[in-house]
C-alpha cells in the first residue's frame, strides 16, 4: 500500500481529521441528556452521565464512524470498477438480500430453532441479515460470469433482476406478518444505531478495518480499473479475480453496516462522489478521505437524528436520504448534460 504523502495529500488530511476530532466532541455532549465537555475533562461527572456516555454514546459515535466509513469505501469501490459515479452497493443486490433475511427472521422467528436463537441471542438478526446479503452478492456474482469472466452489464442486470424478486419476496412476508413484526421491520428498514454496543463493535471493527485494509491496498488497482476493462488488462490486471474481490469486499462491509443498523442508504454514493470533486478523481485520495468523511457524514446525520425530535429519535436512513435524494437528482442532470 502505498499512498501519496506530499504536501497538497497532507492538506487534504488534515481538513477530514480535524473535522473527526470536532464532530466526536459535539458528539458525545449533546442528546437527551447534555454532558459538559468541561465536566468531562475535570472527571466531575455524575453516575448517570457516566453510564450515558461510556456505556451509549461513545461506543455509538465509534460505530457510526465505522459503519459510515464501511458504507462509503464500499461505494467508492464499486464506484471505481463500474467506472460510473452512480453505482452504490445496492445495484447488488446487498441490501435487498440483507433486508429479505431480516424480515424473515423478524416475521418467522417462532420457527427457527431455540438452538440457534439461544446461541447468537441478540445477534440473532444481524448475523441472518449478513448471511443474506453475501449470499445475494454471491448469485448476483454467478449470474454475471459469462465465459470465465465477469460482465459488468449482465452483474448489473443480475443485480436489478433479484433486487426485485425479493423485493416482492419481501412485500410478501410482510403482508402475512402481524403489526409488531411489521412496525420492527418497518424501523429496521429505515436504519438506527440505538442498538449500537461495546459487545457489537467487537464485531464491527475487525470487518470494517479489513474492508478498509483491502481498498486501501489496491487504490492503484482501482484507478487502473477505471481506465477501463481493455486498458487494465493490458496493464497485467486479473480482471476476473479483482472484480469478483472488489464486489466481495463490498458486500463484506455494506452486509455488516445492514446487518447492524439497518439499510442506510446514499452514504455511499454522496460521499465518494463529494470527494472526487474536492480532492481529485485518484483513489489513492478517494479511498481514505471517502472513509474519514463517510464516518463523518453518519455521525452528523445520527447527531441530527437523535436531537431534533428529542427525547424520541428519528431513524437515521430518513436523514441520509433526505440529503441522498437530492444529490442523487442532482447527480442524474449532471450525467445527462454530459
Amino acid at each position: 500500500m502505498q499512498l501519496i504523502y506530499d504536501k497538497r495529500s497532507l492538506r487534504s488530511w488534515s481538513i477530514p481529521v480535524g473535522l473527526l476530532l470536532v464532530t466526536f466532541i459535539v458528539y458525545v455532549q449533546f442528546g437527551a441528556i447534555y454532558i459538559n465537555g468541561f465536566d468531562v475533562i475535570r472527571f466531575n461527572l455524575t453516575d448517570m452521565e457516566q453510564a450515558v456516555l461510556f456505556n451509549i454514546r461513545i461506543p455509538r459515535a465509534i460505530g457510526a464512524f465505522f459503519i459510515g466509513g464501511m458504507l462509503a469505501v464500499a461505494g467508492a469501490g464499486l464506484q471505481g470498477l463500474f467506472r460510473n459515479p452512480l453505482v452504490d452497493a445496492g445495484i447488488i443486490g446487498v441490501k435487498t438480500g440483507a433486508s429479505f433475511a431480516a424480515v424473515c427472521v423478524i416475521s418467522l422467528s417462532a420457527f427457527l430453532p431455540v438452538f440457534w436463537q439461544d446461541m447468537l441471542g441478540v445477534y440473532l438478526l444481524p448475523f441472518f441479515a449478513f448471511l443474506g446479503s453475501l449470499f445475494v452478492c454471491y448469485a448476483v456474482y454467478v449470474f454475471g460470469k459469462q465465459y470465465g469472466s465477469t460482465n459488468v452489464a449482465m452483474l448489473i442486470l443480475a443485480g436489478i433482476a433479484i433486487n426485485a424478486i425479493l423485493g416482492a419476496l419481501t412485500g410478501l412476508v410482510i403482508y402475512f406478518s402481524d403489526d409488531t413484526a411489521i412496525r420492527s421491520f418497518t424501523f429496521w428498514s429505515m436504519g438506527e444505531l440505538a442498538g449500537i454496543s461495546w459487545s457489537k463493535l467487537t464485531i464491527i471493527i475487525p470487518i470494517a478495518l479489513v474492508s478498509f485494509w483491502y481498498f486501501l491496498k489496491h487504490v492503484k488497482i482501482l484507478d487502473v480499473l477505471s481506465l477501463g476493462e481493455n486498458e487494465a488488462f493490458h496493464l497485467g490486471v486479473n480482471l476476473s479475480r479483482k472484480n469478483k474481490e472488489i464486489i466481495l469486499f463490498s458486500a463484506l462491509a455494506v452486509g455488516a453496516a445492514v446487518a447492524f443498523c439497518g439499510a442506510i442508504g446514499f452514504v455511499g454514493l454522496v460521499v465518494p462522489h463529494i470527494v472526487r470533486t474536492a480532492f481529485g478523481a485518484s483513489h489513492q485520495r478517494v479511498i481514505p478521505i471517502s472513509i474519514v468523511l463517510g464516518g463523518l457524514l453518519l455521525m452528523w446525520g445520527d447527531l441530527f437524528a437523535r436531537t431534533i425530535v428529542q427525547p424520541s429519535e428519528l431513524p437515521i436512513g430518513i436523514i441520509t436520504s433526505v440529503i441522498g435524494g437530492p444529490f442523487f437528482m442532482y447527480l442524474l442532470i449532471q450525467y445527462k448534460r454530459k
